[in-house]
């Protein structure tokens, strides 16, 4: 594969998939059928070509592979991909979950059919490119590209305050990024470059740090999104269609985590290391407030949302130990999530499907009409209060490993979400699923469709499997893990810092 530009192949893949279905006409049956089939095998062959970057992928190396590089700006600034052991999974996240989504919008969406496709694989398109890029300033124009698409998909296809909803989500996403927009113009006077690898070797200054640090903080913590600006995330995601907020959850928002992994902390050591108490701080308030905000919801999505808030906060959490238990943590448990809050999502659309409410109360007794459906559901459940034998487990147990390697205190407090996550998601199984079958309209539900089954099953055995095995994921991650803390701590030696956690 090394002469074939397999990053870009699977970057642009869904774009050309668009671009076919532009020259679809009209809106009936046949067209809608047709829009439908090529966006499903687009998909379906980007995440194939996707797995073909993953079989031959080298994990003994900690650098990036299948590099692609041309000249694009001025020559200074190039066209320039390559994954490693960090950004790898990613991509097959994106790619993995994109045929569900097409898949789940098969009925559900009524108008614009063909529009909306577009838009998912124009965004398929931006989000891959994110996990790939390897210069600055192709990484920003992908970063931020990314946000007209799921603009539509809220605004055009989402519930009744769509609008509003979407207005919120662009701004509070596109405010953080122009601050990121300035700090990469500064690398770029500073260092010469926006290339990714050399910027990875060159050391700023350590009071620029600083400001650089907290310029690219502003645009992570909003695209996370971290306590205190994630209040545009439940807004978001109770309007999108289902299929966007499986995306939302499921891609969008570990981008900031990617971001912190990338740039933060590899080039930016000394402001890391200075602003982990801050961090660990936010953390933890998110942890615990967003889980007891969680609790009082009535609506299964703004409950789903606030979760997704508070595993964030373990994310962040285990990022900033820089330790191997807590960033390896950290990033099992972004594709974890991404797993299991996509299933959510998902789950919470068939039924709405059917009754087109989510409120929790007009549901109950789900199980005696609907046993399939309520034994995938108690998976993702368990698997979101952390249940060992699912992903769930494996993610946060690392994290409050690494954190009680770094400080114990704060691994105290953490430990609460987990009771607290236990609390609402089973009060919301109960609520949706168990009990008598006593509400009229409910007795017409029916279980589960192929079309349902084939969306859920894949999504089930992936969070069982890699709950009782996720060495694959390890394998993947593991070199360049210990890349980026092995350089982390020697650059707060040299700068007469200690490490905020042992090796």
């Amino acid at each position: 594969m090394t002469d074939w530009p397999i990053l870009s192949t699977v970057t642009f893949l869904p774009t050309v998939g668009a671009l076919l279905l532009l020259l679809i006409r009209g809106d009936d049956a046949a067209a809608r059928r047709n829009v439908y089939w090529i966006s499903l095998w687009t998909t379906i062959v980007t995440f194939l070509v996707s797995i073909l970057i993953w079989v031959d992928f080298d994990n003994s190396s900690a650098g990036f592979q299948f590099v692609e590089r041309s000249e694009w700006l001025g020559g200074k600034i190039s066209y320039s991909m390559g994954v490693d052991g960090i950004s790898m999974l990613f991509v097959i996240l994106t790619t993995f979950l994109m045929p569900a989504c097409i898949v789940a919008s098969k009925y559900s969406v009524k108008f614009r059919f063909k529009e909306y496709m577009i838009a998912f694989l124009v965004l398929e398109t931006l989000m891959i490119g994110v996990f790939c890029a390897m210069d600055l300033f192709l990484f920003y124009v992908f970063f931020e590209a990314g946000l007209i698409p799921m603009f539509l998909i809220i605004g055009v296809w989402g519930g009744q305050r769509r609008v509003y909803a979407a207005f919120k989500f662009f701004l509070y996403t596109l405010l953080g990024s122009v601050l990121m927009l300035l700090a990469i113009m500064a690398m770029y006077w500073q260092a010469g470059t926006t290339d990714i690898p050399t910027l990875l070797d060159h050391q700023f200054p350590a009071s620029m740090q600083t400001w650089l640090w907290l310029a690219f903080f502003a645009s992570f913590a909003v695209k996370m999104p971290m306590w205190p600006v994630h209040t545009w995330l439940p807004d978001a995601h109770v309007e999108a269609p289902t299929a966007g907020s499986v995306i939302l959850a499921g891609v969008l928002l570990k981008m900031g985590g990617y971001g912190f992994l990338r740039f933060s902390l590899p080039m930016f050591p000394i402001a890391s290391a200075d602003f982990a108490p801050m961090i660990y701080t936010l953390s933890v308030i998110a942890i615990i407030y967003t889980s007891l905000v969680a609790l009082v919801q009535t609506d299964m999505k703004k409950l789903i949302a606030y979760s997704s808030v508070a595993h964030m906060g373990y994310v962040t959490m285990g990022i900033f130990t820089m330790n191997a238990q807590g960033v390896e943590g950290a990033i099992f448990q972004m594709l974890s999530h991404g797993i299991v809050s996509g299933a959510l999502f998902l789950c919470v659309g068939v039924i709405y499907d059917r009754m087109h409410t989510r409120e929790i109360a007009a549901y109950g007794g789900l199980v005696n009409r609907m046993p399939f459906y309520a034994t995938a559901f108690l998976v993702f459940t368990m698997a979101n209060v952390g249940l060992p034998g699912t992903s769930g487990f494996v993610g946060e147990f690392m994290v409050l490993i690494g954190v009680f390697r770094a400080n114990t205190w704060v691994a105290a407090f953490a430990t609460s979400g987990v009771i607290l996550s236990a609390s609402y998601g089973l009060w919301l199984y109960r609520k949706v699923i168990m009990g008598a079958l006593d509400k009229a309209n409910l007795k017409s539900m029916f279980d589960l469709s192929r079309r349902e089954i084939a969306i859920l099953v894949p999504l089930v055995v992936l969070t069982i499997f890699f709950g009782v095995y996720p060495t694959p994921v390890f394998n993947v991650t593991g070199q360049a893990v210990d890349k980026l803390i092995t350089n982390y701590q020697a650059a707060l030696s040299a700068a007469g810092k200690l490490a905020l956690a042992a090796q």
